[in-house]
This record gives C-alpha cells, sequence and structure tokens, in this order.
C-alpha cells in the first residue's frame, strides 16, 4: 500500500495536474476566471492608449517601428503604453491557449466550454488585425470604435465561459415566466445600443488618441457634435436602467434569485455616476477610462444574467460522448 505523502503519491498527483483534464476541475474555473480578466483589463489599456494620445505610439505594425519589434527610448512614454498594450495581447494568448488545451479533452461531454475556449482564441487574431488596421489608418475611429466592439464580444464569451465552468451546461428547464424572459432580451438590446453609441461619443470627444499636430486631430474623431451625442447616449443608458430595476423588482415579487440583476443594477448605478461625474468635470482621463471598464464589467453582467434564466446541470454534470 502507498502511503499518504510518499513520493509515489506526490507523483500521481503531479501527472494528474499536469495532464489534460476530461472533467471541469480548479485549473478550469481559475483559467475561466483569467481569461475574463485579461479581456476586462485590456480594454483598460486600449482606454489608456487612446486617452493618453498614445495611439500611435507605436506608428507601424506589427512591429513598433520600420526597424524595431520593441519601443525605443526615443518614442518616449508613448511608444511605452502602446508597447505594453501590444504585449499584454500575448498575456491572452498564453491564456486562451491554456484555456483550450485545458477543455479539449472534453469536446464531446462539455462542448460549450470547448466552443466558447475555441471563439475566444480564435477572435485574437481577428482582433490583432483590426488593432493593425486601426494603426494604418491613421486611428480612424470607426476602426477603433470596431476593435472595442470585438473587445465587448470577447467579454461576452469570457463572462459566459466562467458561468459554464462554474454553473455546468444548460439545462432545458426555464427557471423565469416568459415576460421576464423578454424584459432581459431587452436589457440585451439596451446594453449594445448603449455601449455602441458609448463608442461613437468617446470618438467624437476630445481624447483624439494621437498627436493632435495631424490635422487637427480631425482624422482621429467622428466629426460628430460630442454634445449631441453625449445626450443620445443617456437615453439608452437610462431605458437600460429603467428595464433593470423592472428584473430587481419582478425577481422580488417572484420570489427569484435577484444577484444577478442586482449586480447589474450596481454597475449601471455606477457607471452611470461616472458619466455624469465625467461629463461635468471637462471629461478627466482617468474617468474616461473608468467609463470604458465599466463598460465590459457590464457586458459581462448582462451576459450572466441571461445565462441565469436557464437551469444549469451543475459543475460535475456531462454530456453523453455518443450523443455530441
Amino acid at each position: 500500500m502507498t502511503r499518504v505523502g510518499s513520493p509515489v503519491d506526490q507523483d500521481v498527483r503531479t501527472e494528474r495536474w499536469w495532464s489534460l483534464p476530461r472533467v471541469v476541475d480548479q485549473r478550469v474555473v481559475v483559467l475561466a476566471w483569467a481569461s475574463f480578466v485579461v479581456e476586462v483589463v485590456l480594454i483598460g489599456t486600449g482606454g489608456l492608449v487612446r486617452l493618453t494620445a498614445s495611439g500611435l505610439g507605436c506608428p507601424t505594425w506589427p512591429k513598433c517601428t520600420a526597424d524595431s519589434l520593441v519601443s525605443t527610448p526615443e518614442m518616449g512614454i508613448h511608444g511605452v503604453i502602446e508597447f505594453g498594450n501590444r504585449l499584454l495581447t500575448f498575456v491572452l494568448v498564453v491564456v486562451a491557449i491554456a484555456m483550450f488545451l485545458l477543455v479539449v479533452r472534453m469536446r464531446h461531454t462539455r462542448p460549450e466550454l470547448f466552443w466558447l475556449a475555441f471563439a475566444q482564441g480564435a477572435a485574437i487574431p481577428v482582433q490583432a488585425v483590426i488593432g493593425g488596421i486601426s494603426v494604418w489608418s491613421s486611428l480612424n475611429p470607426f476602426v477603433v470604435g470596431l476593435h472595442f466592439v470585438v473587445s465587448g464580444a470577447l467579454t461576452a464569451v469570457t463572462a459566459a465561459l466562467v458561468y459554464r465552468a462554474m454553473r455546468g451546461p444548460r439545462t432545458d428547464a426555464r427557471l423565469v415566466p416568459g415576460w421576464y424572459t423578454g424584459v432581459v432580451r431587452g436589457t440585451i438590446a439596451a446594453v449594445v445600443v448603449t455601449v455602441l453609441v458609448g463608442i461613437l461619443t468617446t470618438g467624437s470627444g476630445p481624447h483624439a488618441g494621437a498627436d493632435e499636430t495631424v490635422d487637427g486631430g480631425r482624422l482621429h474623431r467622428t466629426g460628430f457634435d460630442p454634445a449631441v451625442m453625449e445626450h443620445l447616449h443617456a437615453i439608452p443608458a437610462y431605458v437600460l436602467f429603467a428595464l433593470t430595476l423592472v428584473l430587481v423588482i419582478g425577481a422580488v415579487r417572484l420570489r427569484l434569485s435577484s444577484k444577478w440583476a442586482l449586480l447589474l443594477l450596481v454597475v449601471e448605478f455606477v457607471q452611470i455616476a461616472v458619466g455624469l461625474t465625467q461629463a461635468r468635470t471637462g471629461l478627466p482621463v482617468g474617468l474616461v477610462g473608468t467609463h470604458m471598464v465599466l463598460a465590459g464589467l457590464l457586458i459581462g453582467s448582462v451576459t450572466v444574467l441571461t445565462l441565469s434564466t436557464r437551469g444549469s446541470a451543475g459543475r460535475e454534470a456531462v454530456r453523453e460522448p455518443h450523443a455530441a
């Protein structure tokens, strides 16, 4: 008999740690969370690039300069910030590859984890190409906006990855009445419109993303009136807040779980408070960057809220291989 704690027992534990799992274990949950966190951090660093006028800190792509893969001292702080954002993408690549490898043996028993991890990895080169086009187009605001749209989609994907890793595959059980599902769908639509108009609003504002000596910064802005865009951005945001209030009140009255609706409401409240403050204080860089990160958390929260309206089979549940 092998004694617990013996070298043989330790070898078995080491082998289990390095082997690819067939069921969800703690490694899968940790990597799923890491995937989500890195995506949100990338939204923050991408915002930092724009807000510090470092968008062309590395004026070429995929290299930082024509002769250097990395930033050079002559490029100053803008080169450091832009290259740092590019470097963080490699962290995401490592996390995405590790996540995919951890679920690849579950492609038949937990296909939802496999395809979510695959989607995350497949979107990375797409995001990189869009980033390169944004540099080649001298930070065309619509290309930069598309960059954020893909980041938002990846935030939703990784939020779903976390939820499914922890709660298990979806079941056919509906946990809420039909009208509640309808309000949730309206909430999703309001989030999409709010984020898209917010992207256009940022692209119209004073933070051009690069040195304004080129064409007075007009190349880097949408050309829309910033004041008008701020008001347009507020309309779907308040609609979203009202719909979320309905979800919270409805969950309480129906004695449903209200934690995800409450989480979404809290994120929206902070988002609105930051948005109003930044609008009244001249759009300081710190608040605008916080507003962008909160947009990522908003997307993640509404994703989890949507998934929570259907039953989950539990972390240990698997699909029979022959049913795949």
